[in-house]
């Protein structure tokens, strides 16, 4: 009996990815750079709390829906038909029970924010549910992520300043770009087995010509952040965290250029956990220590 809990509570750990948080790292990101945006670099402490625990909470309830959805084509994906719905590990129910756990958790920490914000939250829900059956009908998905990852940072503005804004639909634009370009390479892990099971993604869209598409994708993202910089006149500190997240990118494009395996195209895609906490840091310094023009 104790056996089988103990599996059972190491299958619900896997489901939702929980040694694994650099999916949360990337989900909050966005969010914490429109949160740290709002408040002027030192935005209320107990809504930081909220974000990052909702960030968490959010990104294990995606995993749960994720792995409800491809429960029938995990099993026959190298990488993913270990994942406890496809090894059997949980069942279904079992899975929707978490799901519907993390969501409702998810709505109490929403209730403790502005009646806007609230209003704004049951799309970050729909967006959750919508994005993994999006691989099976359209071949950018990693589009659809990053309006799903990119939703927070509009709840954040809104959780501080009680209106909406365009920097963080600046932030939403950005991180389309950067989510697309992140999960391109996280999608290439699986390239040649979504395309066998019939899988859709920008990996299979791009093919030959993804590191082309990787360095139009970062280039986007850079500039878009520097628009942002601009309209929210932020200075020095902010625009040489840009330049020195852009290192890491170019050399991205370069490795992908000259060819990755499975484990190296895994180190890139983590890599970017990095990237998004040196342009936060850098919205912080700057929103706290730069000069103001």
């Amino acid at each position: 009996m104790e056996a089988r809990m103990g599996g059972k509570i190491l299958a619900v750990s896997d489901l939702i990815r929980l040694p694994k948080q650099y999916g949360t790292m990337l989900l909050l990101m966005p969010t914490l750079w429109s949160l740290f945006a709002a408040g002027n670099g030192s935005p209320p402490v107990r809504l930081v709390i909220i974000f990052i625990a909702g960030s968490f909470l959010m990104r294990s309830a995606g995993c749960a829906i994720n792995d409800i959805a491809d429960r029938d084509i995990d099993r026959f994906v190298e990488r993913t038909k270990e994942r406890p719905l496809a090894s059997g590990r949980l069942k279904t129910k079992e899975a929707m029970i978490i799901f519907g756990i993390l969501i409702i958790l998810s709505l109490l920490l929403v209730m403790m924010l502005n009646p806007l914000t609230i209003l704004l939250s049951p799309f970050a829900i729909l967006l959750a549910v919508i994005y993994p059956y999006t691989k099976r009908y359209i071949h950018t998905p990693q589009a659809i992520l990053g309006i799903a990852f990119g939703w927070g940072a509009i709840m954040a503005w809104t959780a501080v300043r009680n209106s909406v804004g365009l920097p963080p639909f600046v932030i939403l634009a950005a991180n389309i770009f950067w989510a697309t370009s992140y999960d391109t390479i996280y999608a290439v892990m699986d390239r040649e087995d979504d395309m066998r099971v019939g899988v859709k993604s920008t990996a299979i869209l791009f093919g030959s010509y993804t590191w082309i598409a990787l360095a139009v994708l970062f280039l986007l993202f850079i500039l878009t952040l520097m628009i942002l910089g601009l309209i929210l006149r932020l200075g020095a500190l902010f625009f040489s965290s840009l330049i020195i997240a852009a290192i890491p990118l170019i050399r991205q494009v370069i490795a992908i250029r000259e060819g990755i395996g499975r484990e190296k195209a895994f180190s890139l895609f983590k890599a970017h956990a990095r990237i998004g906490a040196i342009i936060l840091a850098g919205i912080i310094l700057d929103t706290n220590l730069g000069y103001r023009r």
